[in-house]
């Protein structure tokens, strides 16, 4: 385990690895980079940003946006942009915990079963496939569903639906890997399979895996918004933009402001996560063409 960090933390020195980026590909990392940043510094400092408590009645319902009210109040007399602010907390934390779950359980799975082949690799494989077969989205919501309404609920249903995600790109990567000169000659030499795999099959994986994390997060970002949609990853009154958005729902003509704060905070955090993962796609396909 800890060779398996101080590897990843020698291939991930943020700096060093924009610079090896390609122009525009860089900018996309960045201005990902500098979204998402914004985003979890907002979240992190919500008590010091939002003017109001995010869960009390502040004024009276419905008030459209002003000085006083930047997004209005919703239909309780909550100050929106406070809400919105406390909102970001939710969504990071279940987004970070889920596809953390789903790395750290399927990219190991994705190793064994590449590098070991045989029994080990068709029965993963066939697990790993079935769970792949259904509609993400669906499979998400079935799970929390059965788990219940909770945050830690919500983020385990998300990982579940990318795990095969991590397992097929891994157990592809290495399988190609696996068939070097220079694995052969590892394997000649009787260094042991977890050596090999974690010093010498997972350096080569990891640019790759940045970018499948990158892009699954922002797929999680809006699979979490549509639980939370559902009422199934937060209870009220906390604050969650998907939550947000269901109240709001009945409102869109008589005060469309509701739906504006949770709803451009949704798609600014998938972009920035989308972004980022594009950038690093770049220079992963300039790389292997």
């Amino acid at each position: 385990m800890v060779e398996v960090i101080n590897v990843v933390t020698r291939r991930l020195r943020l700096g060093s690895f924009l610079g090896e980026l390609p122009g525009a590909a860089r900018k996309l990392a960045i201005a990902g980079l500098i979204i998402v940043g914004a985003i979890i510094v907002m979240a992190v400092f919500a008590p010091f940003i939002a003017p109001y408590d995010p869960t009390k009645m502040v004024d009276s319902p419905l008030l459209p946006p002003s000085a006083k009210h930047l997004l209005g109040t919703d239909m309780l007399g909550r100050d929106m942009f406070s809400r919105v602010v406390y909102g970001g907390r939710i969504v990071l934390w279940v987004v970070a915990l889920a596809t953390a779950l789903s790395a750290v359980t399927g990219i190991p799975l994705g190793l064994l079963s590449g590098y070991y082949g045989g029994k080990t690799d068709r029965a993963l494989s066939m697990v790993m496939d079935a769970i792949y077969a259904f509609p993400s989205l669906i499979l998400a919501i079935a799970l929390a569903a059965v788990l219940g309404p909770s945050p830690v609920n919500a983020a385990i249903a998300i990982s579940v639906v990318y795990i095969p995600t991590y397992f097929r790109m891994v157990r592809g990567q290495v399988l190609q890997v696996k068939a070097t000169p220079f694995i052969e000659s590892a394997r000649a030499l009787g260094l042991p399979a977890s050596r090999i795999m974690t010093r010498h099959i997972l350096p080569h994986l990891l640019p790759t895996i940045m970018v499948v994390f990158s892009l699954s997060a922002a797929d999680a970002v809006l699979t979490e918004a549509a639980l939370s949609f559902l009422g199934l990853a937060v209870r009220p009154p906390t604050p969650d933009w998907g939550f947000d958005l269901y109240a709001a729902k009945g409102f869109i003509q008589s005060a469309p402001w509701l739906i504006m704060g949770p709803g451009v905070m949704i798609t600014l955090l998938a972009l920035g996560l989308a972004l980022i993962g594009e950038g690093l796609g770049e220079k992963v396909r300039r790389t292997t063409s």
